[in-house]
């Protein structure tokens, strides 16, 4: 079982897990997002007496909070106990543009060379973390949902505000890795 979880997986199963989730969701009435889960834990830490959005019954989220719970879970155990030790196979189109960008690339899922601690608590490393939770946080607020919740609860829905969100987030996505990441690196 270990060297099963540690293989990758085909698109097809992933895909179909999401499907059979999202049925079980819409037959029991619930909408599934991952930033919902951060108005839930602010209400649980008293928020609803100072704001009225975080006055409700976080009780009803709770099953959403679990999802929350396992899934940095399941992101340590993959990270620990699950992981491979080949090194990801990257397109060499994108070996290149990270080359491009001076971000050299070393195998693992996340390059080392930006994602360690000395280069967090360089100012460009901190503004890049404070900045890119600042506007993931404010537009997933702004947006009424996380890409998560629209991409995949709000089009199952068939929801149009969710399309117009998910067609924001990919415009969004290409002027980054087009226009500012290199600015930026």
């Amino acid at each position: 079982m270990p060297e099963l979880l540690k293989q990758p997986w085909p698109w097809y199963i992933s895909g179909t897990a999401i499907a059979f989730i999202m049925i079980l969701l819409l037959y029991y009435g619930k909408s599934f997002g991952f930033s919902s889960n951060l108005r839930t834990i602010c209400t649980l830490a008293g928020a609803g007496k100072k704001h009225k959005f975080f006055d409700f019954d976080w009780k009803t989220q709770r099953w959403n909070l679990l999802f929350l719970l396992g899934a940095v879970a399941g992101g340590f155990l993959a990270g620990t106990v699950f992981k491979s030790h080949e090194p990801l196979q990257l397109s060499a189109a994108t070996v290149a543009d990270l080359k491009l960008l001076h971000i050299p690339y070393d195998g693992d899922f996340n390059p080392s060379a930006i994602f360690n601690w000395h280069y967090a608590l360089t100012f460009r490393g901190l503004m890049i973390l404070l900045g890119g939770g600042f506007l993931v946080g404010f537009g997933s607020r702004y947006a009424g949902g996380c890409t998560s919740g629209h991409a995949i609860s709000g089009l199952s829905n068939l929801q149009l505000p969710s399309l117009w969100a998910v067609i924001g987030f990919i415009a969004g996505g290409l002027i980054m890795t087009h226009l500012l990441l290199p600015l930026i690196f």
